[in-house]
């Protein structure tokens, strides 16, 4: 399962599982309303927006879509948002991110810290929810070497508007191929798509 929240903390669906996101499951991008779906039914509940303590590559591949690539100590911190999710939640985003088709593999834990933007109104708040451990959703270990070669090993710090310029959506991608078809076409080319 997921990276654990105390109980008595989110009582109602057992929001127990903390995921780290840093694409498009973020407010005000494409696959968000995932997340809204989720809260509404009591699924997952918004923790803050937190940085990973430690740095990442985050690459955007084929489509503008965004990988965080499992390789500690290059690139840099990522920002992006923290959810406690429960076990429905979790096999939602599970799906959506295309674990079992090995397009992401959800990894952790992640240590994090809360982003300087959010800092809590009272010290008890703060100290108790300053750091967090998540799991995020990083590239399938397949292919990702290679997405952080083509990505000329320079990655973002965040995953906005700039980085994700050019992003197509899923339902507008041809249909024809897979997902990893996809990114083996990205990463055979000699652009970026």
């Amino acid at each position: 399962m997921g990276m654990e929240v105390a109980a008595e903390e989110e009582p109602k669906k057992k929001c127990r599982a903390l995921i780290f996101t840093y694409g498009t499951l973020k407010r005000g991008f494409s696959n968000h309303n995932l997340i809204q779906d989720l809260v509404l039914t009591g699924d997952a509940v918004f923790r803050g927006a937190y940085t990973t303590s430690e740095s990442f590559p985050l690459v955007c591949g084929p489509y503008r879509v965004p990988f965080l690539l499992n390789i500690p100590g290059s690139g840099h911190p990522v920002t992006g948002e923290l959810y406690a999710v429960s076990a429905y939640g979790l096999s939602r985003m599970d799906e959506l991110e295309g674990t079992s088709r090995g397009h992401y593999q959800r990894l952790g834990p992640i240590r994090l810290t809360r982003a300087a933007a959010e800092e809590a109104d009272d010290e008890a708040e703060a100290e108790a929810e300053s750091e967090a451990e998540a799991e995020a959703y990083f590239a399938d270990r397949s292919y990702e070497m290679e997405l952080w070669k083509k990505s000329g090993k320079l990655g973002f710090r965040w995953y906005g508007e700039k980085e994700a310029k050019g992003y197509v959506k899923r339902k507008d991608r041809p249909q024809n191929l897979s997902f990893l078809e996809h990114i083996r076409i990205f990463l055979s080319s000699s652009t970026d798509q």
